[in-house]
């Protein structure tokens, strides 16, 4: 329906109906010596001026914008594309895309991992027997994309790289909170500490006495809560009272530490569910078949910009322009 806009366009001859109009009234008076005159009725033409004609021009030209920013004006350019993933690998992409095809295709490095909705946004600016090839460790979307375009998709994952988390216990039971850290295994290392420093992600303090105010840490694992008044009154979801402190954010149970496997489980796991953000799930190499039916989002790329900022320079040249006319 949004096409329908250019149906409007016989409105550009509104201007020109409107120039073409001799607006200017003449006050004619009978001079005494022409009395005895024949009367005749003075013959007037109209002459165009330079501004004349340039005010038409420009009103032309802003009509006609306007239909066509309504109209949502795209014009597919864009041929085979290759889309970089943030984070690929310069020679590794290179290889994938002369091994698909696309030696001669445009690149494009794209800002973000999404590169499913980035093109679900441009997907107009692509003609119609373009090929698109994704290089990278785009994000596995909830559902599959629907584009009227085909798309290849070449991923490359990388291995889980192992990474260290720093710990550090306050405790006159230390030997109970370090059970729970001691069965983990795997690329995730967990250093266990007696002193909190700058680098500690978790500070358990498992004592009445209050800590130094400079130490502060992301979380707080409170097993006495006498030294820490924000949790007096703090509310409590699933056994857990939380509140947030200028030393970090604080989490008390009267369960903890945990006494069994199975509450240390459920402890660790919702320490890694609420605290750190979801590891994305890699898409898997394939491709994706063109859905003709599929919906193009509406146009937001460079081009509608570009034609929102010369309507206002239009309506300002026309502006001018009327002003300099009366003079």
């Amino acid at each position: 329906m949004i096409s329908l806009w250019w149906l409007a366009l016989p409105i550009l001859l509104l201007p020109i109906w409107w120039h073409r109009q001799r607006r200017d009234r003449v006050n004619v008076q009978t001079l005494a010596t022409a009395r005895f005159l024949p009367r005749t009725n003075p013959l007037q033409q109209r002459v165009w001026r330079w501004a004349d004609r340039v005010l038409l021009l420009v009103r032309l030209l802003l009509l006609a914008g306007v239909i066509a920013w309504l109209a949502d004006l795209v014009i597919p350019w864009r041929g085979d594309a290759v889309l970089v993933v943030p984070g690929t690998d310069s020679t590794w992409a290179a290889q994938q895309a002369a091994d698909a095809g696309f030696q001669k295709a445009g690149r494009i490095a794209l800002e973000a991992p999404d590169a499913f909705a980035w093109l679900a946004r441009h997907e107009r600016e692509w003609r119609p027997d373009a090929r698109i090839l994704v290089v990278g460790n785009a994000p596995m979307p909830s559902t599959m994309p629907r584009l009227a375009h085909q798309v290849t998709l070449r991923t490359k994952p990388a291995p889980f790289a192992p990474t260290e988390h720093r710990i550090a216990i306050i405790s006159k039971r230390p030997g109970q909170w370090r059970q729970l850290f001691a069965a983990l295994d795997g690329p995730q290392r967990y250093i266990v500490e007696t002193d909190p420093t700058a680098k500690s992600e978790l500070v358990i303090w498992d004592i009445s006495d209050a800590p130094p105010a400079s130490v502060r840490a992301p979380l707080w694992w409170i097993g006495d809560a006498t030294a820490f008044p924000e949790l007096k009154n703090a509310p409590a979801v699933d056994g857990i009272r939380y509140a947030d402190s200028t030393r970090g954010r604080l989490w008390m149970s009267d369960a903890w530490p945990a006494r069994d496997a199975d509450a240390a489980r459920k402890q660790f796991e919702t320490w890694q569910r609420l605290h750190y953000p979801p590891v994305p799930y890699v898409t898997p190499s394939q491709t994706i078949a063109a859905a003709p039916a599929a919906g193009m989002a509406p146009a937001s790329g460079t081009l509608h910009f570009m034609l929102a900022y010369a309507l206002m320079a239009l309506f300002a040249i026309e502006r001018i322009l009327v002003h300099a006319r009366r003079r």
